[in-house]
């Protein structure tokens, strides 16, 4: 295409300018034509986002904005078939997604370098400003009645999963009392089920034509853009579609900032709100203000680790033109709801009267400096937000963006006050109207809405009758048929597999010392740096170099010599671990002052399961290079010379405690935590960790620190003594190698005293940590029901490929994404027909363990059913393969190793990750990535075959399910008939208790559970951690 002279074009440059804080270039443009706004910000790495982004505001709950991030997918004017924008992005290596937020709906397009994104980037915007909204498509996507008489939809079921749940209930209450009638931050934007049920197609399209138009949207464009490409595009987009949008000069009220003020709180009102819940021991209290953003860490650590009133504080923001501001309580004992809400306000006025530590002030807004330096580096997408909001309620010259161009904002805070913070903070926070919402789980509630369904359900069959169902299941059936029309072969091929020379992997150089030496000599530049600075520690180091103004430290241990009937307490240790006090020069430095130095030093710090192999701990800390020898110094602190102490120890265990009745309301999670407890022996320390252990084992342990704390104590030092050895740890240092003075010898701050002669412990593979269920899997099935839920998951496990260079990986990769992609067979036989949100398959090349999950399905026996047929259909020829939609699988492969490296420090940790955790080369990505493009069909249908269909199969693959209690007795019915042996188990039949016994005359029930089904929850990290693919 040739270049479009600079006086043809018409999107005039607004401003450009460059971040004095990080290595990014910002360009804002915007069209005399329609007044479609373009941002972008220029920053070097192998993906490109994108955020279409609309302010959308609406004075009811339809859902109508909800809708339309659905409907939008279902065609466009030239593109007039359901499916097609996504088919044309898995084939150029990108993915599209959407959301609806109270005042915008964001529409992404994620790719893999420029070329693949400028492909898409037209047809993209035309299914955003000219979709179909067709009948049948507002039919099946947003709500209809099945042949069943029950209600389904795809937007429909979304709002069904949610809008009973604890947060839902007490947000919208929230928002109820602090927005007046016609104020559009009042109202359910995703959709009210009672609007749902009764909201029209004409509706819709009214909203669209309201909120849709250019010069209401901006483009946000972040990564590696060719600016005189991209506005050679949008000229010709805008050439197409100019008699089809409203004029720039017609009427327009502007969102938000021409709608009128929301007036200030008159008054401070507490509600109570009640939720659904059979667990009636803790419930919630949410505060909501009018007022600027404010954050105060007293609240945390008074409410949390003093008084023990709640298991977390978090707050959050939301920019709006009177900014909101949320402040949360989780995890408070019912009874103690009203207390907890006085006391927070207690608290901060009692701050606001005293006088501050304005050196700890001075300190976060330096840490707050660093991280948003840190992040801005090393985050692709973290300027997305800032670049939405002033869209939304900046200035249209471009003068409120220009502030991102430095951080004096932070330099005025800094010169504050201690009079100034705390007129502030009377102000907005402490002597501020406000609005409190006491969450109180009630399970009359919950039996209540389960009947109340029930019998609206009932009604509705009884007033359709069996004819008027029969009529309706035709009306899907002509709606569905409507929009599956097959989209011809060449209006995907008219759009070329681009080509992958725009894809800038970020390169990283690889350095080692001391015991790392032994997985092979380097010779670069950077390992001359290294050698210069040995002093024969044989600690091992993995370097990995980059141009980077941070360091990340990592200290990789090994938990093999921990005793198995300690594992489960390493979840203590895990929480204990930076928020306890230590010794230095024989005096005890309490918790409070190790944060404080801690957060004066780093960036952030952290201490978790390692990602990419649960079985290992990982300390982590990101600095600046001047503070490298003090990161070290602090990780020997807390490794060797912190103290257990039996108050901090009380405080984590209650602190985990509380949030076990919070964690087992989440249906999923919960299948997850059971799959785990099935799938993985005594002997892993990620198992020990699941919630399911922590349920029952962490009360005992509560109760031996307030009987025996000493045994507690002993128990601590001997996970101490078993973890801190030379032979455990493994040091990866990210940074730019050349600007760390000592990068080896300052380690010696760490093995000064100790053994270094003993050899490495080998890193063992996640498969030796397999049960036997795991090992052999198949006749196995368990059914779980659970009050707390309304839907049904399900985890499907069986055996797979177990190594990097199997053979058939490359085409079991190939096979999966072709499965599992947006508009593939998976998403349109089971989400497509509203049988579930999401399914998937996922394959762990360490275990060797193949899965397939069903996530929020109405009924998972009939998605699986629907998932197998695509898979034996696939098999026998009867469903054949598409040419492009193969193309597509592959382009997603190429596409998802950009999403693990998008930036410099997620290059590095990739680099890393393959060659110390995995045992493969740092390149091992170009080199599947030759072999999966010679895959064939005959390849993938021999997979399909011998690996993929078993997991669907009853004799070679485990199930798990969770489901609503009212599904039990069909599910069980329905999976026996399909060769399944289904055992209805309880959550607590699953825990463990690794030999910690409880005294005579105790009860693991007590405190308001009931034994059975009430005391068990989900960790999303740690079943997560258990089910990585």
């Amino acid at each position: 295409m040739a270049g479009i002279e600079k006086q043809k074009t018409h999107f005039k440059t607004v401003q450009k300018f460059k971040t004095d804080y990080a290595p990014v270039k910002i360009a804002q443009y915007e069209s005399e034509r329609t007044g479609m706004r373009v941002v972008v910000v220029d920053q070097k790495g192998p993906k490109v986002y994108g955020y279409f982004a609309l302010a959308t505001e609406i004075h009811d709950d339809s859902g109508s904005p909800h809708t339309l991030e659905h409907l939008c997918f279902m065609g466009s004017k030239s593109f007039r078939y359901k499916g097609v924008l996504d088919k044309l992005a898995n084939r150029a290596y990108s993915s599209t997604n959407a959301w609806t937020a109270p005042d915008h709906t964001a529409y992404t397009l994620d790719s893999a370098g420029w070329e693949g994104f400028a492909q898409i980037l037209a047809p993209y915007l035309e299914h955003v400003l000219l979709p179909t909204l067709t009948d049948s498509g507002c039919y099946t996507e947003v709500h209809h009645i099945d042949g069943t008489g029950h209600d389904a939809g795809v937007v429909y079921s979304e709002m069904q999963g949610v809008q009973n749940d604890q947060s839902e209930l007490m947000s919208l209450q929230a928002r109820r009392l602090m927005y007046p009638e016609g104020n559009g931050f009042r109202y359910e934007t995703g959709g009210m089920m009672e609007q749902l049920r009764v909201l029209t197609a004409d509706r819709i399209r009214e909203f669209h034509r309201e909120m849709y138009q250019p010069k209401n949207l901006c483009l946000v464009l972040i990564g590696e853009v060719d600016h005189q490409n991209m506005l050679e595009i949008l000229e010709k987009f805008e050439d197409g579609i100019l008699d089809e949008v409203p004029a720039i000069s017609a009427p327009f009220k502007r969102p938000w900032v021409e709608s009128d003020n929301t007036p200030a709180l008159k008054k401070t009102i507490v509600d109570i709100v009640h939720f659904p819940e059979d667990d009636e021991s803790s419930g919630e209290v949410m505060v909501g203000f009018l007022g600027p953003d404010v954050n105060d860490t007293l609240l945390k650590n008074t409410l949390v680790e003093k008084e023990a009133l709640a298991s977390q504080v978090s707050y959050y923001t939301e920019t709006r033109p009177d900014v909101a501001v949320w402040l949360s309580l989780s995890s408070v004992a019912t009874e103690k709801l009203v207390d907890v809400e006085k006391r927070l306000f207690q608290l901060l006025r009692e701050t606001a009267s005293k006088s501050l530590d304005m050196a700890y002030m001075r300190d976060c807004i330096n840490r707050f400096r660093r991280q948003i330096k840190f992040y801005a580096e090393s985050s692709g997408d973290f300027f997305s937000e800032t670049v939405i909001e002033d869209h939304l309620y900046g200035s249209r010259d471009g003068s409120d963006l220009r502030k991102n161009e430095s951080l004096e904002e932070l330099d005025y805070l800094e010169v504050w006050t201690d009079e100034q913070w705390r007129k502030f903070l009377a102000k907005w926070l402490s002597d501020a109207h406000h609005v409190s919402i006491l969450g109180v789980p009630s399970k009359a509630l919950s039996q209540k809405l389960k009947s109340e369904e029930k019998a609206r359900v009932k009604a509705q069959q009884d007033r359709l009758g069996e004819e008027g169902l029969k009529e309706l299941e035709r009306k899907l059936e002509a709606a569905k048929a409507e929009n599956d029309k097959e989209i011809p072969r060449e209006i995907l091929e008219q759009f070329k597999i681009p080509g992958t020379d725009s894809i800038h992997f970020i390169p990283t150089t690889t350095a080692r010392s001391g015991l790392a030496k032994e997985m092979g000599d380097l010779h670069n530049d950077i390992q001359m740096v290294i050698d210069k600075d040995e002093i024969g520690l044989p600690l091992f180091i993995h370097c990995e170099h980059i141009p980077s103004n941070f360091v990340t430290l990592k200290l990789i241990i090994s938990t093999t010599f921990v005793a198995t009937q300690l594992q489960p307490l390493l979840s203590l240790y895990l929480m204990n671990f930076l928020t306890t006090p230590v010794s230095r020069n024989g005096k005890k430095i309490e918790f409070e002052q190790v944060v404080t130095e801690l957060e004066k030093d780093t960036i952030s710090y952290g201490l978790a399961p390692q990602g990419s192999n649960p079985e290992l701990l990982q300390i982590d800390f990101r600095i600046e290079p001047e503070k490298y020898e003090a990161a070290i110094t602090w990780l020997r602190t807390m490794l060797f010379d912190s103290v257990f102490d039996v108050t901090r120890l009380k405080a984590s265990v209650t602190k985990m405690l509380a949030e076990i009745p919070d964690a087992k309301r989440d249906g999923d999670n919960m299948a997850a935590a059971v799959n785990a407890m099935v799938h993985w022996s005594p002997e892993s320390s990620s198992r020990a960790r699941n919630i399911l252990v922590k349920a029952l084992y962490l009360k005992r342990i509560d109760r031996l620190l307030r009987d025996e704390p000493e045994t507690v104590i002993s128990q601590m030092e001997s996970i101490r003594k078993s973890l801190c050895r030379f032979e455990n740890f493994r040091v990866n240092v990210i940074a730019n190698i050349e600007t760390l003075a000592k990068p080896v010898s300052s380690w010696k701050l760490l093995t000064s005293s100790l053994d270094t002669t003993k050899p490495l412990n080998p890193l063992e593979s996640r498969k030796a940590y397999l049960s036997d269920a795991a090992r052999n899997p198949g006749n196995l099935a368990y059914i779980v029901p659970m009050p707390t839920i309304d839907s049904s998951f399900a985890y499907f496990t069986a055996k797979g490929p177990s190594s990097y260079d199997h053979p058939q990986l490359p085409a079991l990769m190939v096979a999966l994404s072709y499965l599992d992609a947006v508009e593939g067979p998976m998403w349109v036989a089971v989400r497509g027909t509203g049988l579930a949100y999401g399914s998937g398959f996922g394959h762990n090349k360490d275990t060797g363990l193949v899965k397939f999950s069903i996530y929020r399905s109405p009924d998972v026996f009939k998605a699986y059913e629907a998932a197998k047929k695509q898979v034996e259909g696939h098999i026998s020829g009867t469903m054949p393969f598409d040419p492009p939609a193969l193309d597509g699988a592959i382009s997603n492969i190429v596409r998802r190793f950009a999403d693990e490296q998008p930036t410099m420090g997620s290059a590095a940790a990739v680099s890393f990750t393959n060659q110390v955790i995995y045992g493969i080369s740092k390149d091992w990505n170009n080199a599947i990535l030759k072999q999966v493009r010679d895959v064939k069909v005959e390849q993938i249908k021999e997979v399909l075959q011998s690996i993929v269909l078993p997991v669907l199969q009853p004799a070679s693959a485990n199930l798990i399910v969770t489901c609503a209690t009212i599904m039990e007795e069909d599910l069980v019915k329905n999976f026996k008939a399909s060769g399944f042996r289904p055992e209805v188990r309880s959550l607590s039949s699953f825990q463990d208790d690794y030999g910690l016994k409880p005294k005579e005359g105790e009860d693991d029930a007590e405190d308001g559970e009931e034994e059975g089904e009430e005391d068990e929850g989900s960790e999303g990290s740690e079943a997560s951690d258990d089910e990585d693919d």
